[in-house]
């Protein structure tokens, strides 16, 4: 199955979305690693209805006017990574989590480096929001579209 992409020109820079004919599956940022995110082949396609609906509703949300997202998602991964990515679409707009606290809630107390690896590989950022997890200490860790980023991210939440 060959996935659409369409790239959209955001505030944190030019985001790459991807979509399948089920849901979203990525959202990628304009320096993202290759390997991060392993995707098969795609073709651009803005017309897309998953993708017009992601790039519509993530404008909303850069503008101040939405706080939470409703789209399919196609999450690809491994049991454990979409547990982890499913925790993060509970956390609420403007709040955080630790690693630790997404250990805990997927029933792997445990595991919060394994968290932090899953988090890491998040596929769907912003969306399923890894931004808004953090250190124990509440200390800002590695971002996929940087620490920069992360910062304006949350700035942007808190208002």
């Amino acid at each position: 199955m060959t996935l659409a992409t369409m790239v959209l020109p955001s505030p944190v820079g030019d985001l790459t979305l991807v979509a399948s004919d089920h849901g979203l599956v990525a959202v990628l940022w304009p320096d993202d690693y290759p390997g991060r995110v392993r995707l098969e082949a795609s073709t651009q396609q803005p017309d897309h209805p998953v993708l017009a609906q992601a790039a519509s509703q993530l404008d909303d949300y850069f503008n101040g006017t939405r706080r939470s997202f409703d789209l399919p998602l196609d999450f690809r991964g491994t049991a454990f990574q979409q547990r982890v990515w499913a925790a993060l679409l509970a956390i609420p707009y403007g709040e955080t989590r630790s690693y630790g606290e997404i250990a805990a809630a997927i029933g792997q107390p445990t595991a919060s480096r394994a968290v932090g690896a899953a988090n890491g590989r998040n596929p769907i950022s912003i969306i399923a929001p890894c931004h808004r997890v953090v250190g124990s200490n509440g200390a800002l860790t590695g971002f996929a579209g940087g620490l920069e980023t992360k910062i304006w991210l949350l700035d942007h939440e808190r208002g």
